[in-house]
């Protein structure tokens, strides 16, 4: 055993010093010139396989999530009818405002957690121990959901309490995912160099990272949204047969998430975790507070020419200064978000209740929310193959904040369109004349548009926040960043709650027209405050370890990683 430790770890000392990430080496070919740059289109790299294995895990996870979310609404507000198939499906209820108080409650609670998986990731397991401990926590909630969703459950008051503990154990093990997978999705692309490729055609192309992790994110949320259609599948058997069914199938489908866990752990590209990076971001934030200068004089290079009693006892590098510094501008990015995914939030209740009082056919109400992952599996790849690479030829890059923009103002639309309809709802007749009837005359088509905005919004302003929060983050802070990205949805659920006491009948329309309004308002001083950072952006990104200056803080995390890939051996 100690020779074959001993052989990975010179492997792996082998590795560190030919690694592109450390050494700055070229891959796959020179790098661009100037000339170059401004005349050579710009394009993504190949996806390494391991990572669409990782996509795999994300499309399984979010198949069980939204397949196990897309009926609460019903589940929670309406009665227990007395035979199936039903007209309209229900189990506990509980009424409108209850059901959105604990929906928007979930969607909080599952933005809260992912806080904690990154902290257990970053600091001790690393993301795919994290991942797969969290997994196993997850599963315990779905069963327990589906146990208690059965129709004896149900009559015997057990659905209740049932439903309220699985949301406390689903949400905190989707959220120790959540904040894993996608950094960890992005890691197994290791180039961190533009570089001039010469096609099959002859064509010559600059290969960029910000192509790649655009290319990466746009296919992992793809595979969320192809996962999210499961909840077609729960709409009609809980409108047919039953919820018991309709948890059933999301439940047998996250098995196949913990196989491909376990079966693909020798394929994934795995960082070992920093171990202090909270504490030593910590100092650093506070030692660039106590001496003049800002960050660039926390830098040990420069504190060894002005404080070399505090340069001997520091843990950082100069890279990990620039690193931070750029994670804490993107942290500022974030907090426009919050009013976005308000405006997205309403999708997954309000809106799915205006459904329900519109003529809807022989489909159910909850059916319609599809409508936003369908228009997302047919544009991510458009956008990826040919809507961004014919902007790029035309000049057109579509940098980060132009996009976030273009995201905010997608949402914002959607929003006013909604109120339009609701208003609408309110003037049209009660079905069949009957002023006690509950649905509308009017057709639940209404609300496509809706649907369709939201998920013009999403590939510009969720997609690049992904990407954004994973590029921008210190390579030792990549889980924590993203759980702070996903931490404004949790905002977002706290402002939705704070709006329960309006979401009823007839303010509906004056909500609606005031989170739109709030969006629209953002998107205009988002790009007024923050345009010109699509400048630097490039630049920002290309902050990494060059090969002149290996410091002691890149062998500390040199030998962290060989001591780790040596313990997992031994074992």
């Amino acid at each position: 055993m100690s020779e074959k430790v001993e052989d990975i770890k010179d492997a792996q000392i082998d590795d560190y010093s030919h690694n592109p990430s450390i050494k700055g080496e070229e891959l796959g070919g020179p790098e661009p010139t100037p000339e170059e740059w401004k005349d050579l289109p710009e394009v993504g790299d190949t996806i390494p396989l391991s990572a669409f294995l990782v996509i795999l895990i994300e499309f399984c996870e979010r198949f069980t999530f939204y397949g196990l979310t897309g009926p609460f609404q019903n589940y929670l507000q309406y009665p227990n009818p007395p035979s199936y198939p039903a007209e309209q499906p229900g189990a506990l209820n509980k009424g409108h405002q209850v059901a959105t108080a604990l929906t928007t409650f979930f969607q909080f609670w599952c933005y809260v957690t992912p806080i904690i998986g990154a902290i257990v990731a970053d600091q001790y397991l690393g993301k795919y121990r994290t991942i797969l401990l969290f997994t196993s926590i997850y599963f315990i909630g779905v069963l327990i959901l589906t146990l208690t969703s059965i129709p004896v459950a149900i009559e015997n008051g057990a659905a209740y309490p049932g439903f309220i503990v699985s949301l406390v154990i689903i949400g905190f093990g989707t959220g120790g995912i959540k904040a894993n997978v996608s950094p960890l999705v992005a890691e197994q692309y290791r180039s961190q160099k533009a570089y001039v490729k010469t096609l099959k055609n002859g064509r010559r192309v600059i290969v960029t990272p910000q192509a790649t992790y655009q290319k990466i994110f746009n296919m992992f949320y793809w595979g969320i949204n192809v996962g999210s259609l499961s909840s077609i599948a729960t709409t009609e058997l809980e409108k047919n047969v039953g919820f018991w069914p309709a948890y059933l199938l999301p439940t047998l489908m996250f098995v196949p998430c913990i196989a491909v866990v376990l079966l693909g752990r020798k394929h994934y590209v795995q960082n070992p975790p920093r171990g202090s990076v909270f504490v030593e971001a910590g100092k650093l934030i506070s030692l660039r507070f106590k001496i003049p200068g800002g960050f660039a004089a926390c830098k040990p290079s420069a504190l060894a020419l002005t404080h070399p009693e505090i340069a001997a006892n520091v843990t950082w590098d100069d890279v990990f200064v620039d690193e931070l510094k750029r994670a804490l501008k993107a942290c500022v990015i974030f907090c426009w978000y919050p009013i976005y995914w308000l405006c997205y939030v309403q999708i997954t209740n309000n809106l799915i209740s205006q459904a329900s009082t519109m003529w809807t056919g022989s489909v159910p109400n909850d059916i319609m929310q599809n409508i936003d992952p369908l228009v997302l599996i047919i544009m991510i790849p458009f956008m990826d193959r040919f809507g961004y690479p014919f902007l790029r030829r035309c000049g057109i890059h579509m940098r980060p904040i132009m996009r976030i923009t273009l995201g905010f103002f997608f949402a914002a639309a959607s929003m006013g369109y909604t109120a339009g309809i609701q208003s609408m709802i309110y003037k049209a007749p009660f079905s069949g004349g009957d002023i006690l009837g509950v649905k509308r005359d009017i057709s639940a088509a209404y609300q496509i548009p809706s649907y369709v905005l939201i998920a013009f919004s999403e590939i510009f302003g969720s997609i690049t926040g992904l990407e954004y929060a994973y590029k921008k983050a210190p390579q030792s802070m990549k889980s924590i960043v993203m759980a702070l990205f996903l931490f404004t949805n949790c905002i977002a659920s706290a402002l939705a709650f704070a709006l329960v006491s309006v979401a009823v009948d007839p303010k509906l329309t004056w909500m609606y027209t005031g989170i739109g309004g709030a969006c629209a308002i953002v998107t205009v001083l988002f790009y007024v405050v923050h345009h010109k950072e699509d400048e630097t952006d490039v630049e920002e990104d290309a902050i990494g370890r060059d090969n002149a200056q290996v410091s002691a803080g890149q062998l500390k995390r040199a030998n962290a990683t060989i001591d780790y890939e040596v313990e997992k051996a031994a074992s």
